[in-house]
């Protein structure tokens, strides 16, 4: 299986990808601010590209629930002096995590190479078509309604089905706009209009989703879920992000989308080391 994201190939079976998460936003859930000046937003990116990261996701607008939405001068004004910074430092992929077509056509002039996009759930097929044209990698996430809406009272009748059933759905007009499936990674989007049941009902079900050929991409890294999970509202949810991330991997997910990127790199390898003897 293969996922191709402009001039890079990214060919599974191998070890899992990890892509590094840096927001250059003043108020993303985790770690809105830190990165908000370009400079320390590229240090970031380089800190991570040195501790394993093989895709840097770059996300000029916050999606923490009941975020409020910036005008698109203003993304553009946030990513794309990092994205052209990043592309003439680093060796890897980057990524632009967007929901707007004009923003992520400009973020692949700068240097992007993929469009995260968690806004899949849209009907207007501008964005796909920006896809087809570059040539660009594209993760489809699964969103129930926006980040201002998702977490009111999120329903489903089968969260995994009704996932599965969005995913075949996009992939089919995905390619009605000209994308190639070779182009298309599948996020099943823990935390975007899900409960803490319907966020564990996914993972538990993964492997379910291997059978649409596509590479996964995980996004589970500091999500408030975890803590509510074991009872620990804090700010410190890594154990908990780890060890869904090994479950996921298990379960054959191939990419992982990660504040912490040396700690997850070192559980994915485990994991892949142990799985590796098995008989």
């Amino acid at each position: 299986m293969i996922f191709r994201a402009g001039n890079y190939k990214f060919e599974f079976p191998r070890p899992a990808l990890v892509w590094g998460v840096v927001n250059v936003t003043p108020d993303s859930f985790s770690d809105g601010g830190k990165f908000f000046d370009p400079k320390a937003a590229v240090a970031r990116a380089e800190e991570m590209a040195g501790q394993g990261a093989e895709v840097i996701d770059v996300g000029g607008e916050s999606t923490r629930p009941n975020a409020e939405p910036v005008s698109e001068a203003e993304e553009l004004r946030r990513v794309v002096p990092v994205i052209e910074e990043l592309a003439g430092r680093l060796k890897i992929a980057i990524s632009v995590d967007t929901m707007k077509p004009a923003v992520a056509l400009a973020a692949l002039a700068a240097g992007a190479s993929i469009v995260n996009d968690v806004g899949a759930n849209r009907e207007d097929p501008a964005m796909w078509r920006v896809v087809a044209e570059t040539g660009a990698g594209y993760v489809a996430m699964h969103m129930q309604g926006t980040p201002q809406t998702m977490q009111a009272k999120p329903v489903y009748g089968d969260v995994a089905a009704e996932v599965r059933k969005f995913f075949q759905d996009r992939l089919k007009r995905l390619a009605e706009q000209g994308v190639a499936a070779e182009q298309v990674a599948l996020d099943v989007g823990i935390g975007f209009g899900k409960t803490v049941e319907h966020n564990l009902e996914l993972l538990g079900e993964l492997e379910s989703f291997t059978n649409l050929a596509r590479p996964m991409l995980l996004g589970i890294s500091r999500k408030s879920f975890l803590g509510k999970v074991y009872g620990d509202t804090g700010a410190e949810r890594l154990s908990g992000a780890l060890a869904g991330t090994a479950l996921a991997r298990l379960a054959g997910v191939q990419m992982f989308r990660t504040h912490d990127v040396a700690e997850t790199v070192q559980a994915l390898r485990m994991t892949e080391a142990v799985q590796a003897q098995k008989r």
